[in-house]
């Protein structure tokens, strides 16, 4: 494993940190908070005209073709400013599952939007009391002549006001072979959406869908293979979120660091305090052993190598990174890291809710394990 960045990679690292302090500093971050919308068109607009958008799409669909560790740089930055922007479920699960299992006309239909920022794309999982692996997937699609109807809820949908399409998971028979990937229009006759509030302030919906009819051709993939999809894909987006997680806990490490340099007790600085500097210590050591995990994982990736152990342990070390990391900071900083005014409380919010999401730690265990004890 080579994780000497080119210059081309750290080129990249520079200007989408550059983007991101122009047009998403965390004023616009916090003005974003449970807003419907949930991003700004500009720094969107951004995103697509650097390619950012297309980040591993490939060039014949108007993409960048980037590898994963060139998107692992890429993440890092979102999580350090903590970007508003629905480019995790568009353009890499989305994207994902159209890449890994749609047909030529949907391809050809939707990757080159989704690459330009035309289209926005957001899966539909999890449901209500449910959790993350296939019997999680129970809302109905019933066969009805040449079409589909959907009925059942689904919650934790990013971005589903915005979308162009959802992509939903929903079961067509028994077992992980009885899913299938269905493209639903939100604003189709029967579905409802619901914001939910999130701990992150984010943008999310609850999806509730009542006889919704689907055209057989809105289906992504063979019958049946839906699951399988997921799986695959999810691989990816996991290695991507631990990415976010580590730029998180790495921004929130710096601004921590430099509060207990200058907040004075008892006539000397908190860091000076041993207590403060080896809880830094220990949360420099752990971000470093994060970012090689997530590293490693992006890597294999790239290189044709197997991520069915290296992803789900990049993104269950990240995150536990990210929220006790966050946690610690949030008593350095005493009683004003709880105040809105400052900065440290809108990373601890997103760390749990980031370990939370995409597969929580008890599902990623479960990977682990598996891959562990085949």
């Amino acid at each position: 494993m080579n994780l000497d960045f080119t210059e081309e990679q750290e080129t990249l690292r520079e200007m989408v940190r550059r983007v991101c302090a122009e047009h998403a500093p965390l004023d616009v971050v916090r003005s974003l908070e449970d807003d419907p919308t949930g991003y700004p068109a500009e720094f969107w607009k951004q995103l697509g005209e650097l390619g950012l958008l297309g980040l591993l799409i490939p060039e014949e669909y108007g993409g960048a073709d980037m590898t994963m560790l060139d998107a692992a740089i890429v993440y890092e930055e979102f999580g350090r400013s903590l970007a508003p922007v629905p480019h995790f479920v568009s353009s890499v699960l989305s994207a994902g599952v159209l890449l890994a299992s749609g047909s030529d006309a949907q391809k050809q239909a939707w990757l080159p939007k989704i690459a330009g920022g035309e289209a926005i794309f957001t899966p539909a999982w999890i449901e209500p009391e449910r959790g993350y692996g296939a019997d999680g997937v129970q809302l109905a699609a019933a066969k009805d002549g040449d079409d589909y109807l959907l009925s059942g809820a689904k919650r934790h949908v990013h971005f589903a006001s915005s979308a162009t399409f959802m992509i939903v998971l929903a079961r067509t028979g028994e077992g992980a072979d009885g899913i299938d990937l269905f493209l639903v229009d939100p604003n189709a006759d029967g579905v409802k959406l619901t914001q939910q509030l999130s701990m992150a302030s984010d943008t999310q919906y609850r999806a509730d869908f009542d006889g919704v009819r689907v055209p057989a051709a809105n289906r992504i993939g063979a019958a049946g293979s839906g699951w399988s999809c997921w799986e695959r894909v999810m691989l990816d987006g996991i290695i991507l979120a631990a990415a976010q997680a580590n730029g998180g806990a790495e921004q929130a490490l710096e601004i921590t660091t430099e509060y207990a340099k200058e907040r004075e007790q008892f006539g000397k600085p908190l860091g000076a305090f041993q207590a403060i500097s080896h809880y830094l210590a220990d949360a420099a050591t752990n971000v470093a052993g994060a970012k090689t995990l997530a590293y490693e994982a992006a890597w294999a990736r790239s290189n044709g190598k197997t991520i069915d152990r290296l992803a789900p342990m990049a993104k269950l070390f990240a995150c536990q990174t990210y929220r006790d990391l966050t946690a610690m900071a949030e008593q350095v900083w005493g009683g004003v890291g709880f105040t809105i005014e400052y900065d440290i409380q809108l990373y601890f919010r997103r760390a749990k809710q980031l370990q939370l999401s995409w597969g929580d730690t008890r599902h990623l265990e479960e990977l682990v394990a598996q891959s562990v004890l085949d």
